[in-house]
């Protein structure tokens, strides 16, 4: 009896040990060492502390969440930076909001600085994120259709030439103490996002369809995107939908219509990114209604609409090393 309940035991025990073994190397075969990070990078104007427009702080965490943001850089949110975080349950480093663990706080230089910080990815990848809030006035789009720009009246200009010189004044040497910044930076393979309202259109918007089409006095080779394009930063939304009249992603601004003579409708906020591996596989603007956002959030909080980005990281390999798609 004593032998065979031994017997017995001894036949469970191999079975079982036979069960683990197989569903171990089943696992093992469908497992990858290092699977693809999918990241959803966010850009917000929040307007004066994300309550200007009469609504609680909780609408722009609202907004996040239905973004689906992991990473969000935030202009005008003043001092409710951890207030946001705390709504979100989620990590906050000047300027930031993140899900993800933050590794490194960087602080910006002059008035107008561009904050960073780095955070790691549940993957174990890392990667660099700068804010920019940069100057608007005098702004060259107002300047060359003769609108006031905020409280002040600007000279109104006329050609190309005046508005790109125009903007390099005004924006010029932020872009070139944020790429200072980077170029000091530690680790120089770490990926980088810039994210921000950059107070300025893209070249990749004012073109000559655009000015045929009327929908802005003429073609612009604006400066501040053309720097980032030539230091090798993507411009995320524009990639996604490279058809400027189809798609214009306007960001400026959700608090007027379309033929308010007052104002003129631009993309000003961005998301960059730059890194071997990345690829932006989305991205949507986020706003009011569904005839000028991707993502509709109604009461909408702020006088800018968002931007957010789907960006995968290519796979790690063991030695920590991105192993991009051939």
């Amino acid at each position: 009896m004593i032998n065979k309940t031994l017997h017995t035991m001894t036949f469970t025990g191999m079975l079982l040990a036979a069960v683990a073994s197989f569903v171990t190397t089943l696992h093992a075969g469908n497992e990858k060492p290092s699977e693809e990070s999918i990241v959803r990078v966010m850009t917000y104007n929040a307007c004066r502390g994300g309550t200007y427009q009469g609504q609680p702080l909780s609408q722009s965490a609202k907004m996040i969440q239905m973004a689906q943001a992991d990473i969000v850089g935030l202009q005008e949110i003043g001092k409710n930076v951890p207030k946001l975080a705390k709504l979100l349950g989620w990590n906050h480093s000047g300027p930031f909001l993140t899900r993800y663990e933050i590794i490194e706080e960087i602080k910006g230089i002059s008035r107008r600085p561009s904050d960073g910080m780095k955070v790691r990815l549940p993957s174990g990848q890392e990667a660099y994120v700068f804010n920019n809030h940069l100057p608007h006035p005098p702004y060259q789009p107002y300047q060359l259709l003769g609108l006031t720009s905020g409280y002040r009246v600007y000279p109104k200009i006329n050609t190309e030439a005046e508005a790109i010189a125009g903007a390099k004044k005004t924006r010029g040497r932020f872009i070139t103490r944020l790429f200072n910044q980077i170029r000091a930076l530690p680790d120089q393979e770490a990926p980088v996002f810039v994210v921000g309202d950059f107070n300025e259109p893209s070249h990749l918007d004012w073109t000559e369809a655009a000015a045929k089409a009327g929908r802005h006095p003429m073609k612009v080779e604006f400066p501040t995107s053309l720097m980032m394009a030539q230091a090798g930063y993507i411009d995320a939304y524009r990639t996604v939908h490279p058809d400027e009249m189809a798609k214009p992603g306007f960001t400026w601004t959700p608090l007027k219509k379309a033929d308010d003579p007052t104002i003129h409708h631009d993309r000003i906020d961005y998301v960059y990114f730059k890194g071997e591996g990345l690829k932006v596989t989305d991205a949507k603007v986020i706003g009011e209604n569904k005839e000028n956002a991707d993502i509709v959030v109604t009461p909408y909080p702020s006088d800018h609409r968002s931007v957010v980005a789907t960006i995968t990281f290519a796979k790690q390999t063991k030695s920590g090393k991105q192993d991009a798609d051939k």
